[in-house]
Formats: C-alpha cells, sequence, structure tokens
C-alpha cells in the first residue's frame, strides 16, 4: 500500500504549496503590480483545463495582461502572479489546445507542489464564493473587496472572510497490530477507511474525535495525538488528522446511522489486500494515515 504520487516528503498530497500567497498584495488596488497574470478557469463542476505533458499533466493557463474582472488573486511564484475565475469549458485557452478538463481528485496525485497547491487554493476560494454570494445578516447582494478575499455587506458594512469547515479523521488502533476500519454504504463495494467527522461549536478538536468514535463505533479512546491536517475543498473542508487508542479490550458496536459496517483489521490484511477490500484513494489524507500505520511510522 503506497501513496503513489508526487509527493513523497512525509505531507498528504494536498498540503503542498509551491507558491506565495502574497496576502499584503491583497490590500493593493492592483495585487499583480501591472505584471502579466496567469488564470485558472474553473467550470461549475470544479474541473479545470488540462494538457497531457511529456511528464504528466499540466493546467492549462490563460495569460492575460491584467487581473480580469471576477478573478480571485491567488499568489505568485518567480515573480509571476496568479488568479483564478469561474468560467465555462472550451477546447482552447488563450490559442492554447485542452486535452480534457479535469477536477482535483483526478489531478491532485500528478501535479507538481506549485500547481497541487494553487489548485487546491483556486477550487477553495470559488467554492466560498459561490456559496457567500448574500450577507447573512441582511440578505443584501455582497460587494468583493481585496482580489477576492473578502465580501462586504453594502448596507451595514461588515466584512467577510473565507471560511472552513474543521473536520476530524482518526486511526484508531489497538495498540498493537489492529485498526478500525469503517464503511459507509454509499461508498463502492469494499471500500474501507479510518473513521471522520465534523467538529461540532465549542468542541475541541480532540473531543471532537472521542465523541465521533464512540458515536460511530461505541469505542472509547485514549492518547489522542495529532498528525497532519490536509484542506478538501468539497466543498470548504479542512481535515485534522490524528491517531488514537483503544482504551482497553471493547465490543465495536455500530451506530447504522453513521455508518455501514465497522471491523478490526491487520497490517498484514492492509499488506497484502485480498482483492476484496478497496483502500481510501492516495488523494485522500485516510490514505495518508493510513499508510503511515501500515509502516510503523505511527502507534
Amino acid at each position: 500500500m503506497t501513496a503513489g504520487s508526487r509527493a513523497n516528503d512525509g505531507r498528504p498530497v494536498l498540503s503542498r504549496v509551491g507558491h506565495d500567497r502574497a496576502h499584503l498584495s491583497r490590500l493593493l488596488p492592483d495585487p499583480t503590480g501591472g505584471r502579466p497574470v496567469r488564470v485558472l478557469t474553473v467550470d461549475a463542476q470544479r474541473t479545470v483545463p488540462v494538457q497531457e505533458g511529456p511528464t504528466g499533466p499540466v493546467l492549462v493557463w490563460d495569460e492575460r495582461p491584467a487581473l480580469p474582472a471576477g478573478a480571485v488573486y491567488l499568489g505568485e511564484d518567480g515573480g509571476v502572479p496568479y488568479a483564478a475565475v469561474r468560467g465555462e469549458r472550451s477546447l482552447t485557452v488563450n490559442g492554447r489546445p485542452v486535452d480534457l478538463w479535469a477536477g482535483l481528485r483526478d489531478l491532485g496525485t500528478e501535479l507538481g507542489d506549485l500547481e497541487a497547491g494553487l489548485l487546491v487554493e483556486a477550487i477553495g476560494i470559488l467554492e466560498w464564493h459561490e456559496r457567500h454570494r448574500f450577507s447573512p445578516l441582511t440578505g443584501a447582494a455582497t460587494t468583493v473587496e481585496r482580489a477576492g478575499w473578502t465580501q462586504r455587506d453594502p448596507t451595514t458594512g461588515v466584512e467577510f472572510f473565507p471560511r472552513v469547515d474543521p473536520a476530524v479523521i482518526m486511526l484508531v488502533h489497538d495498540g498493537a497490530d489492529r485498526v478500525v476500519l469503517g464503511r459507509q454504504a454509499v461508498w463502492p463495494p469494499g471500500r474501507f477507511s479510518i473513521l471522520a467527522g465534523f467538529v461540532e461549536p465549542g468542541e475541541s478538536a480532540e473531543a471532537a474525535v472521542a465523541r465521533e468514535v464512540e458515536e460511530e463505533v461505541g469505542l472509547r479512546i485514549t492518547d489522542v495525538r495529532y498528525v497532519a491536517s490536509q484542506p478538501w475543498p468539497f466543498p470548504q473542508s479542512l481535515m485534522l488528522g490524528f491517531v488514537a487508542r483503544v482504551d482497553g479490550s471493547q465490543e465495536i458496536r455500530v451506530d447504522p446511522t453513521e455508518i455501514e459496517e465497522a471491523r478490526w483489521f491487520t497490517r498484514e490484511e492492509l499488506r497484502t489486500p485480498d482483492g476484496q477490500l478497496a483502500v481510501p484513494p492516495s488523494i485522500s489524507i485516510a490514505r495518508h494515515i493510513l499508510d503511515r500505520w501500515v509502516q510503523g511510522e505511527l502507534s
């Protein structure tokens, strides 16, 4: 069981970044400083234009002389500004042919650090704009400011900033050689993964880990430790990864409203699956944590 991506430095695949977000530039009337800008089009299905390069897929950027209306400034790399805009699919981008339109799940493990980081940021910020076009205070249409990084209620003047929903995802083990994996009914046959759930208001991430595990599989846990985090812009989650140990000898009690099935798996079963078991895809932080546990890096 290996990650199978371009990232092999201990980070989750979608946590890679190769550019400077240049947050101070967002305060300027023109964050690009008058330089030509590379603009990525993201369609309503969250797919982007791609060319097949000699070493794998690359994004097709639209070279613009200035930041176009409605675009969100993403930052820069090597003096080149980058931005993203919502748009429609086309066969070419500024005269450059498009081989296909693909999404983050398809591309996340294939892109290099720069384009992977830009793509995650682009999808996340555009999803926020799609879902927050009106003020939650008055219902008035908001105005976009700071190169796409704030919205303002025109009647009250209140600013709104991009939001993410914190979620915990946790590998629960027995302190020896077994891990609990569960599956949801909507997943493909044989797919199992580590447990996960959203953080509730007024709750710490560690408390959310303990609560979700007990809710889903009826197990009490101890020794909750943070592992890593990864953005998951489907549409706006931040996955906080943990590892935890079952407290004593307990039986799994599945809550059918939460998951369909859960059971123990050994490291050997995960190293050499029998063909009936499907683990999470390598783009997910679930796979990142599971791989590290199988390799003996987490305990």
